[in-house]
């Protein structure tokens, strides 16, 4: 054989080489959950935001803020570091969205088309919470891209909160998603699958009975019904048999993998992605998407995009390209369609 066809057939077999075709896979991502604000409503700023975006190849982030307040009790000798840092409670608090539209308003044009945010100050146990967003939506015509997270199931956060429990299926939520559809908004729910006691999917009935019940409006499951405190205290056994139900069942059900589903489920004990997890994501391409669930602060954001390419680099090219970047810009609604091309 010719020394130059050598060289070409040596070619071909690195490239058709799966291994080698993962190697040299130069990800872009979307970020599917991004809160602007911690649960102070603080924040380290779009410069610092705009600045690990870019050092993470992040292209575009849905943002929203968090729609409870941790409160400093009188009693407390210190400020509490986080919502889980002392008895206090937490309280519902509208003001966070107009934090994020002011921070995104304050850009260029061409940066605030990187963003997409979600509106999600309201109290989601409240029957008058349809009417606040419809102004909200009017106040800022377009604006808006979608609704939430909304909080409902969260383990420690829901026993910290004031008032009744929010659950996804109720009356209150029942009109937001609605309103969703009628607005052609995508809508992210984190309702956990289970308890941090119970090792069966308790709350499951209350999403499936709000997925099912709303068949035009589009839902997100942030972390597929995982939550930190779930994940330290059990693993559940039959997550991936009910999502992949689920999905199945569903075609307006989306799954955000954002970091607890991502080191818990998608990879096992060793870091090598979980071969189940993987034919489902394969069979269900347009439907699973990434996100950092970062909360006010965003130097973690380059590793925590970077940290799913063991997972994407087992997905085909295609796909793999499609849950790390286009799959939630595909939600968007319609008239903001033109960001996946950007």
């Amino acid at each position: 054989m010719k020394p130059w066809l050598a060289t070409l057939a040596a070619a071909a077999t690195l490239i058709s080489n799966p291994l080698w075709a993962a190697d040299q896979r130069d990800y872009h991502y979307t970020d599917g959950h991004l809160h602007y604000v911690n649960f102070f409503q603080e924040s380290e700023g779009m410069t610092k935001l705009l600045a690990k975006m870019d050092e993470g190849n992040i292209d575009h982030a849905m943002i929203s803020g968090i729609s409870l307040v941790k409160k400093w009790h009188k009693d407390e000798p210190q400020r509490p570091p986080y919502y889980m840092g002392d008895d206090a409670k937490v309280y519902w608090y509208s003001a966070t969205d107009e934090i994020v539209a002011r921070a995104v308003e304050s850009l260029p044009k061409e940066q605030q088309s990187r963003f997409h945010p979600f509106l999600t100050g309201f109290n989601p146990t409240d029957m008058n919470a349809v009417d606040h967003i419809e102004l909200m939506l009017k106040w800022r015509p377009d604006f808006w891209q979608g609704i939430g997270e909304v909080f409902t199931r969260h383990d420690d956060l829901t026993a910290l909160t004031y008032g009744e429990t929010a659950r996804a299926d109720s009356p209150a939520l029942m009109r937001v998603y609605r309103l969703a559809a009628k607005h052609d908004l995508p809508i992210m729910l984190h309702s956990n699958i289970t308890s941090t006691r119970v090792k069966s999917p308790i709350f499951l009935p209350e999403m499936e009975s709000a997925v099912k019940m709303n068949p035009k409006t589009r839902f997100i499951w942030a972390h597929a019904g995982t939550s930190l405190s779930i994940n330290r205290r059990i693993h559940m056994q039959f997550l991936y048999k009910e999502i992949s139900r689920m999905v199945k069942t569903y075609p307006n059900l989306y799954i955000d993998m954002s970091w607890s589903l991502l080191d818990d489920y998608l990879l096992d004990e060793n870091g090598k992605p979980d071969v189940h997890w993987i034919k489902l994501v394969e069979s269900y391409p347009d439907r699973f998407f990434i996100g950092s669930d970062v909360v006010g602060q965003f130097d973690s954001l380059p590793k925590l995009a970077s940290d799913f390419d063991v997972f994407l680099d087992a997905l085909p090219a295609e796909t793999a390209n499609k849950v790390a970047r286009d799959n939630f810009l595909a939600l968007l609604p319609k008239k903001h369609q033109s960001a996946k091309n950007n």
